[in-house]
């Protein structure tokens, strides 16, 4: 027992990564601050787009949201930080990750609001179109609303989704919680900071997933 609490949860270790784990933790914080809003808002876009009459239009968007659905975000980010500079655009390591979680964590949020205004009845839009609302503004203002509500727990269990998958930004040595963990593991030769982390992964995610669930079930209950 006391070799296994020396090895995975070594409070001498944790007090001396400590720092370092911390800073990894902020920046998770900010990649997650940065690229949650922006793929929100592009999914939005995306599916608001997907409304209009123009084939060609919604022949782009469908495959935007296919190819970055199929393509690994892992994968997307490799391209994007070691591909680019080849066509000479260079990002760095906090751009770079950000631009991969928004356009994959996009393509996700295009589908479930795609769902969502779907879900609208028409005459919503009618009633709101026969009030003198531009398309625009029926959209904004009484279609994606109503249709936000209707996907709430797919669009909340997305955002810990996209979230967790911030992780990815160790594969460019950005610095994030999982790239401090590991960093501190191999400075100490002890995976007690690998734990650490994975118990604030825990504690950031937790909370989410009850409220995922939480809203299943009323979103259960108001159907049956």
């Amino acid at each position: 027992m006391n070799e296994l609490v020396t090895t995975f949860f070594n409070l001498d270790v944790l007090a001396e990564v400590w720092p370092l784990l911390l800073q990894g933790f902020w920046m998770t914080l900010a990649l997650a601050a940065v690229a949650v809003p922006l793929s929100v808002l592009t999914g939005i876009a995306i599916a608001m787009a997907q409304d209009v009459p123009s084939k060609l239009l919604r022949f782009l968007l469908i495959a935007y949201v296919d190819v970055l659905r199929a393509i690994p975000p892992l994968v997307l980010l490799i391209f994007i930080f070691f591909g680019l500079p080849f066509l000479g655009l260079k990002l760095n390591e906090f751009t770079a990750a950000v631009l991969a979680l928004t356009l994959n964590g996009s393509s996700y949020f295009a589908e479930i609001f795609r769902a969502g205004i779907e879900s609208v009845p028409k005459g919503q839009r009618e009633a709101a179109r026969s009030t003198g609302l531009s398309w625009y503004k029926s959209m904004i203002h009484v279609v994606v609303p109503q249709g936000t509500r209707n996907v709430l727990p797919d669009l909340v269990s997305n955002t810990v989704e996209l979230v967790k998958q911030t992780s990815i930004a160790s594969a460019v040595a950005l610095q994030e919680l999982l790239r401090s963990a590991q960093l501190a593991q191999g400075l100490l030769y002890n995976p007690t900071p690998l734990i650490a982390a994975a118990i604030v992964y825990f504690l950031m995610f937790w909370p989410f997933v009850r409220l995922v669930s939480r809203l299943q079930n009323r979103t259960a209950v108001s159907a049956a």
